[in-house]
């Protein structure tokens, strides 16, 4: 917790934040023409962030690429901001714009988060692949149900909210799949985009990982959505209870 006060105490530091969740993915040198100051600065400033787990980094060829990531300010403000609002978890927001272009390659993610959740890789791999685990920490879907390799996350009413088609899975590591938004109703069809799960253990903890690429414009909502539904994961498996992280006009 410390070294998030820190990191956010340098408003070079806040203005390198306020650009990567205005922008997702952008390399050093887009980040130095916003500081006046040299690029082994913009290098240091960049360094403390990453120590503070307050960007995640994606390397591709010579770039480096850095997005926001910000489950810690979440969990900052759960900690001393929450108790005294009495409000919902809080929202972060990024805005993404991107055209989905039908490529199967994945190159840089247009949205990259991480979060440290006390469990072993078994259960964390059971929690991203179970039907009924899917339901209890989606901060919208009430039932999950799986046909083969595919989980469709699905309103109370039973339609459907969510398909994810898992394309490649390599067992307790990484977990690659679709993304099939349906909330808008059957009649309005909405581009899929594709994310990756990947899992790596650390002692008595797990770092998870998700990436997301080629989120179609118009779904700005994603990021936020991911904050919520991954806030409910780690709550699920370090407590067992099911938290609905939903926005303060939803019902719970």
């Amino acid at each position: 917790m410390d070294s998030i006060f820190k990191a956010l105490a340098d408003p070079a530091r806040r203005t390198l934040l306020d650009s990567l969740r205005a922008k997702p993915g952008q390399s050093l040198q887009d980040l130095q023409g916003q500081l006046e100051m040299t690029r082994f600065g913009v290098m240091k400033h960049l360094g403390v962030l990453e120590e503070a787990k307050l960007i995640v980094t994606h390397k591709k060829g010579r770039f480096k690429y850095h997005y926001l990531n910000a489950l810690p300010l979440q969990e900052a403000i759960d900690r001393w901001v929450e108790p005294l609002l009495q409000q919902p978890a809080a929202r972060a927001v990024i805005n993404l714009k991107t055209q989905l272009e039908g490529a199967t390659t994945m190159t840089k993610p247009d949205f990259m988060m991480q979060t440290f959740i006390h469990c072993t890789q078994d259960a964390l791999w059971h929690a991203l692949t179970d039907a009924e685990a899917n339901a209890a920490f989606n901060f919208v879907a009430n039932s999950c149900e799986r046909e083969g390799n595919k989980l469709t996350l699905k309103f109370d009413d039973g339609r459907p909210m969510l398909i994810l088609t898992e394309t490649k899975l390599t067992p307790k590591t990484r977990i690659e799949s679709t993304f099939e938004p349906h909330w808008a109703g059957p009649d309005v069809d909405l581009p899929p985009s594709r994310f990756v799960y990947m899992i790596e253990p650390q002692g008595d903890n797990c770092l998870l990982t998700l990436e997301h690429y080629d989120i179609p414009a118009g779904q700005e909502g994603v990021a936020d959505g991911w904050h919520r539904t991954l806030a409910g994961l780690k709550t699920w498996l370090e407590t067992g209870q099911t938290v609905k992280f939903q926005h303060a006009t939803e019902e719970a």
